[in-house]
């Protein structure tokens, strides 16, 4: 079984991630090669059906393929034209805040909130769904992402 600690862990490394990535852009350094091998740790796009929605993708907003996630990150796919490289802001934190962890016998699901900083220590709060199991070199990888921006009535 997956442990609620080690889907906190999962949660820290992607939004370790994210942050590497935005430093990585902003230094002029591989950041696409960056975001390919975020994706492939962080996402089970190697062994089975990924569902992924990102936040700020409305024309296309569902990506299941690699390329597709790789895209939102970063940008630079003419597939996905409104990608702006969600990674590239650059972000200096991710935080997470649960609202709770629901495992079963191969599965985790986590749903909450995450925080996003900016340099000028902005935060964005964005809400999620993650889904993640054991992949078969026995790390915890998403196979369902969901996140979107809260209702404001």
């Amino acid at each position: 079984m997956i442990t609620e600690e080690e889907v906190k862990i999962a949660q820290q490394q992607w939004g370790d991630g994210i942050v590497r990535i935005g430093k990585l852009f902003s230094e002029k350094k591989d950041y696409k090669k960056a975001a390919e091998e975020f994706v492939d740790k962080n996402y089970g796009f190697d062994e089975r059906t990924v569902l992924f929605k990102p936040t700020k993708a409305s024309e296309l907003p569902f990506r299941v393929t690699k390329e597709g996630a790789v895209s939102y990150f970063v940008s630079g796919n003419e597939e996905y034209p409104e990608d702006q490289g969600f990674a590239l802001l650059p972000i200096t934190d991710v935080r997470f805040k649960n609202a709770a962890i629901s495992i079963s016998e191969n599965e985790a699901v986590s749903m909450g909130h995450y925080f996003f900083t900016n340099l000028e220590g902005e935060q964005l709060k964005v809400e999620y769904t993650m889904v993640f199991y054991r992949s078969k070199d026995r790390s915890v990888k998403l196979w369902l992402h969901h996140s979107s921006f809260p209702f404001i009535p």
